[in-house]
């Protein structure tokens, strides 16, 4: 985890962004491997809270969840609040009682769209998982299953037409891909096309393999 936990004292020492957090997005394809790697950079990160913008959407609204987040998440975060939001169930198919979410130092926010334009103002960094379309639905449905077939052939339509007109992945700054054993990265679009970036890919940038544990599933 040495890696790893250097990453994540880089973006401890960036500047807050959202009020006083630094507001770090994981964005990706669906079945890239998002929620693991938040999952254990939030663990290198001494347990930072990780929003999962499958909480904030639905079954009728699957990226249609910006206003949610602004309302409930970032802006009380710009203005040194605790935010509050209502988590979706996605058997019931209804909104559950409100969940607390603490301004921490940095809060990661992991979901496909997550780098989406009306988002990226108020990050402090992008992060991409550097897989495929392709494989990464194949991945997505020999995890869910043959029962979850109709909606991944849903989702995918609808993941394409979102990245089509609002992409992610010129924007980041970091472009991470899974190994057999941990992860990799590379400077991505954003922070190679822009030269004077308040902190540059190399100032917190370790070197490629980093070692973080098994694959996920």
């Amino acid at each position: 985890m040495e890696r790893l936990d250097q990453l994540a004292r880089c973006l401890r020492a960036l500047p807050p962004s959202c009020g006083p957090v630094r507001l770090v997005a994981v964005d990706g394809h669906a079945g890239s491997g998002k929620s693991t790697f938040a999952a254990r950079l939030a663990a290198a990160l001494g347990g930072a809270p990780v929003l999962h913008l499958d909480d904030l959407a639905t079954h009728q609204e699957l990226f249609e969840w910006t206003g949610r987040l602004r309302e409930q998440v970032t802006g009380p975060f710009s203005r040194g609040e605790r935010a509050r939001y209502a988590t979706y169930d996605w058997t019931l198919r209804r909104f559950g009682p409100a969940c607390p979410l603490d301004p921490a130092p940095v809060v990661l926010i992991e979901g496909v769209g997550a780098g989406r334009a009306a988002v990226r103002p108020g990050l402090a960094r992008l992060l991409w998982m550097d897989l495929g379309a392709r494989e990464s639905w194949a991945r997505g449905r020999r995890r869910d299953g043959p029962a979850q077939a109709e909606f991944w052939d849903g989702w995918t339509a609808a993941e394409m037409r979102h990245f089509a007109t609002d992409p992610s992945r010129p924007y980041a700054d970091l472009l991470v891909r899974q190994c057999q054993e941990g992860y990799e990265w590379r400077p991505g679009p954003f922070a190679t096309a822009l030269p004077n970036h308040s902190v540059t890919v190399g100032d917190y940038l370790p070197p490629p393999s980093e070692t973080a544990g098994k694959p996920p599933r």
